[in-house]
């Protein structure tokens, strides 16, 4: 009932929890192709109400043998997650309480994830902010800099972006990708269609990407691009 007030309010607002929402099915998606594992941290730098991070926990949650201390550490050191609102914080941290997440505190923190590094972690699943007008796209290749530099030596991250990140010229874009390629194996990249957002016209992308060791050869040897863009024609319904 709550997950349906959070989609509703998204569809109903023109400015606010729209932009911290990513469609249910998306995120589903999304997880069930990284597979989270037990015993892997799971984290979000703008988890918004905490989709990705509910979505991870059922998944990993199926794979539970019915061992007390495996169940407790999924439910209470399996996740963490931030968002710079506080409004969207306190729905995210009612949401994961509902789902039993968290030892009675939230997971959650109201920070800009960019102000400071942690980590490392394992699983990095977001959809970081691009829906407001304040947020440039060197925003958004701040938040991928962040996330490479937050996960674990062979930890798994996929990322929803828009397109300029993929396309922008300027030394700041081009070094970032160009240390995505090389010291990470950027394996497939996901054209997602227009009208799933609830801002139309969004062109967005997901970037799933693993970390390798350092080493002087590149990471990336292949790059499977999957466009689900092209005379596709999907809506919210």
């Amino acid at each position: 009932i709550y997950e349906g007030l959070l989609e509703r309010n998204a569809s109903e607002i023109k400015s606010g929890a729209g932009q911290y929402f990513t469609p249910r099915p998306v995120i589903e998606a999304i997880v069930q192709c990284v597979n989270p594992k037990i015993g892997q941290t799971v984290h979000d730098p703008a988890c918004g109400t905490g989709g990705f991070l509910l979505s991870a926990y059922e998944h990993m949650k199926s794979q539970a043998t019915g061992d007390r201390e495996q169940t407790r550490k999924l439910r209470e050191e399996t996740f963490s997650g931030h968002d710079i609102v506080a409004e969207v914080v306190r729905l995210a941290a009612m949401n994961l309480y509902l789902h039993g997440i968290g030892n009675g505190e939230s997971p959650i923190d109201n920070r800009d994830a960019l102000s400071r590094t942690d980590g490392p972690y394992d699983v990095i699943l977001t959809n970081p902010p691009f829906g407001k007008k304040s947020t440039t796209s060197n925003k958004q290749l701040n938040f991928l800099q962040h996330i490479m530099s937050v996960m674990a030596v062979d930890g798994e991250a996929a990322v929803v972006l828009p397109d300029n990140v993929l396309f922008e010229a300027g030394q700041a874009g081009e070094g970032i990708r160009r240390r995505l390629l090389d010291q990470f194996d950027f394996h497939t990249l996901l054209r997602l269609p227009t009208g799933i957002f609830y801002k139309q016209g969004v062109k967005a992308n997901v970037l799933f990407f693993t970390k390798k060791a350092a080493s002087k050869k590149k990471q990336t040897r292949k790059l499977w691009i999957y466009d689900l863009r092209t005379n596709k024609n999907f809506t919210l319904k």
